[in-house]
């Protein structure tokens, strides 16, 4: 029964693999697996020869200018205590950036599947919606890791009367996340797609060049907004 229910609600045709009982959406696990590919072989290939001394170029010149972003993010938005965020905060951006991208560049609609068809794992809203949960989860732990039971204070700050308010925030928060990230990579796909579909030369070319730019754009504000959250939970109120 739970099975289709979530089949009827599903955005689009899908192909399915089953798990015992379970469903899961096929091409979401294939681009995610390619994304995470990409990003461990980048990784690893920036990192197979490092230099103590500041280095003249390439990966490593790339991959240490990520990570000083990512931890000027991180201490921005969390402050002092924001070190052991900054791998969560970093593997957050890392996948949706190149996820976006991904759907932006790679022609994934040239490889044909029995049903569906292959887009940017973002572009799927189970994804989304998991990536908004994990920092929902990251929230309330940071949370009651720094306070304990006094971070429940919050709930009646700076009333009680607001209690209702408060904890129904704490529900909107990775609802507002998963859609507004799902929303604008899909409209962004849908619509350069159309303009290729009419007009296939020169038109599409600057909305691509736009959307790579709002992809990226996408990438930063949910690792801002996930990592202003946190910062938020560990506050004293």
């Amino acid at each position: 029964m739970l099975n289709k229910f979530f089949a009827e609600v599903s955005v689009g045709q899908h192909l399915y693999w089953n798990f015992g009982s379970y469903q899961v959406h096929a091409q979401v696990l294939i681009t995610s697996w390619v994304v995470l590919t990409i990003i461990v072989l980048l990784s690893l290939s920036a990192n197979r020869n490092l230099s103590i001394g500041p280095p003249i170029g390439g990966l490593q010149n790339f991959t240490e200018y990520i990570t000083e972003f990512i931890r000027d993010l991180a201490q921005t938005q969390i402050g002092e205590s924001s070190g052991p965020w900054v791998p969560f905060l970093g593997t957050i951006f890392l996948f949706i950036f190149v996820s976006n991208w991904s759907g932006a560049l790679f022609p994934w609609k040239v490889l044909e599947l029995p049903n569906g068809e292959l887009a940017a794992p973002t572009n799927d809203i189970n994804t989304t919606v998991a990536l908004a949960l994990l920092t929902s989860f990251a929230y309330f732990f940071a949370g009651f890791k720094t306070l304990g039971l006094n971070y429940f204070k919050r709930y009646i700050s700076p009333v009680a009367f607001l209690l209702p308010i408060n904890i129904l925030e704490d529900f909107t928060k990775p609802l507002s996340l998963s859609f507004r990230l799902f929303g604008n990579i899909l409209a962004d796909e849908l619509v350069v797609g159309v303009l290729i579909t009419l007009v296939p030369l020169i038109v599409p070319i600057p909305l691509m060049l736009l959307g790579l730019f709002t992809s990226a754009i996408q990438a930063l504000v949910f690792s801002t907004l996930a990592g202003a959250y946190i910062g938020e939970s560990m506050e004293e109120f």
